[in-house]
């Protein structure tokens, strides 16, 4: 069914503007973005399959633009274009809070971040929140991909990237593509290595956040550090 033939109280357009966008559903949300359906599915219907597909939103948000452009519906360039926007978006919003305030003043916010970008990799990526002297976020950058080791993550670039940065503090990240945020004895390990090797240059490491879809584990609330 097409937006315009439903009752005008059902319309996601209209539901959102009267009683606010937590009145509408997943598929409701992502209908209004999509506008319209194919010839063999109605924008509706089109949105379930869509999120079924990629798990929920999360996994929609973190889909990339050739996954997108295998779903039927979604082979031009606008609908494309407008969902890899909103992650973007998404992503720029919550860097903006942690650019504004303490990053620790808002600890939610940090795992949030590290999700949208981290959570839904198909492998390891290993990334640093560099913070001034306030704690507020300078850049984030992803610095190496692979299995995470003490041997191949490289204390001495997080160090030379810290020093580029001018930064005063960092928060180390990695995702589990396994599913799982407990973090092994080689984590620990490498925790311990890049917070020494800091220390050396006096950057402090105050968290190691470990991401998954849908869940996130700071090593500094577990006594890690």
């Amino acid at each position: 069914m097409a937006l315009k033939d439903l009752p005008a109280d059902a319309r996601p357009r209209e539901k959102l503007l009267s009683r606010g966008p937590a009145a509408l559903s997943d598929t409701e949300l992502l209908a209004l973005l999509l506008r319209t359906g194919t010839q063999r599915q109605g924008v509706f219907q089109m949105a379930e399959s869509v999120l079924e597909r990629f798990s929920g939103l999360a996994g929609l948000l973190h889909a990339s633009g050739e996954e997108l452009r295998q779903v039927h519906g979604l082979g031009g360039t606008a609908k494309r274009s407008q969902l890899i926007a909103v992650l973007e978006l998404a992503r720029r919003a919550v860097a903006e809070q942690l650019k504004a305030r303490e990053v620790f003043g808002s600890p939610e916010a940090v795992k949030n971040y590290l999700q949208l970008h981290l959570a839904h990799r198909p492998h390891e990526v290993f990334a640093a929140l560099f913070l001034d002297a306030q704690n507020r976020l300078v850049a984030m950058e992803e610095l190496f991909r692979g299995t995470l080791t003490q041997t191949s993550v490289y204390p001495r670039e997080v160090v030379l990237k810290a020093l580029h940065h001018h930064a005063a503090a960092v928060v180390l990240a990695h995702n589990h593509p396994s599913g799982t945020v407990q973090p092994s004895r080689a984590d620990e390990a490498l925790t311990q290595a890049l917070k020494a090797a800091l220390a050396l240059v006096d950057v402090r490491v105050l968290d190691h956040v470990i991401v998954a879809p849908g869940q996130a584990l700071s090593m500094a609330e577990r006594g890690l550090l």
